[in-house]
C-alpha cells in the first residue's frame, strides 16, 4: 500500500515478444485467461511534452486482484517503453495505482514533485492515464491510471475472468 497512492493494482512488463509471454504466463505460471489488444487506439499519447504516434499492443490478464499487463511496442516512436528496451531491459517496467479521482491525484502527484514522463488517453475522458518519471532502478516507474469509466469496467471483467480459469482458450483477442 502507497501512502501516496493507494494499493498496486497492475504490474507492467514491457516485452520483446507479446506473445511468447503470454504463453509463459499462461503455461508456467498459470495466469491468465489474457486478452490481447493487437493495435491498441490511443486517443493522444505525449512522451516528455511531446506528441508521439506509438504503436502498441498490449495483453492483460489477473492473478488474483493484481493485474498483470504485457506492453510490445511496435515501432520506434518515442516513449518510456522504448527507453526500457534501448536500455538493454525487459520485464517489469512498471507498478500501477488506479483511481476513480484522477485529477485530483494527478494534480497531488505533480505538487508533491513528480514529473510526467508519458501521459495518454484510450477510450475517451475516463481513459487518461500518466507515467511518472520515478525510476529510480528498474521496475519502479508509477503508473496512475484513471478507472472511472468504461476502462475500469473492463478491469473488473478481467480480474473476474481469472477467477477459475481452467487453462481453456487462454489468448482472447480484442
Amino acid at each position: 500500500m502507497s501512502r501516496f497512492f493507494g494499493p498496486i493494482r497492475q504490474n507492467g512488463y514491457v516485452v520483446k515478444d507479446i506473445r511468447a509471454a503470454m504463453d509463459h504466463w499462461a503455461k508456467a505460471m498459470g495466469v491468465g485467461p489474457w486478452f490481447y489488444f493487437e493495435r491498441v487506439k490511443v486517443d493522444y499519447f505525449r512522451h516528455r511534452g511531446n506528441p508521439s504516434d506509438v504503436h502498441l499492443s498490449i495483453a492483460l490478464a489477473n492473478s488474483g486482484d493484481l493485474q498483470i499487463e504485457l506492453i510490445q511496442q511496435w515501432n520506434d516512436a518515442p516513449s518510456m517503453y522504448k527507453e526500457f528496451l534501448d536500455a538493454g531491459r525487459e520485464g517489469l517496467q512498471h507498478v500501477a495505482y488506479w483511481t476513480k479521482d484522477y485529477q485530483a491525484v494527478y494534480d497531488h502527484a505533480l505538487a508533491a514533485g513528480y514529473t510526467v514522463g508519458q501521459e495518454g488517453q484510450i477510450g475517451g475522458e475516463q481513459g487518461r492515464f500518466a507515467y511518472f518519471d520515478t525510476e529510480a532502478h528498474p521496475g519502479t516507474v508509477v503508473e496512475l491510471s484513471d478507472i472511472s469509466g468504461p476502462k475500469g469496467k473492463y478491469f473488473e471483467f478481467v480480474r473476474e475472468t481469472s477467477f477459475g480459469w481452467d487453462g481453456s482458450d487462454p489468448v482472447r483477442m480484442f
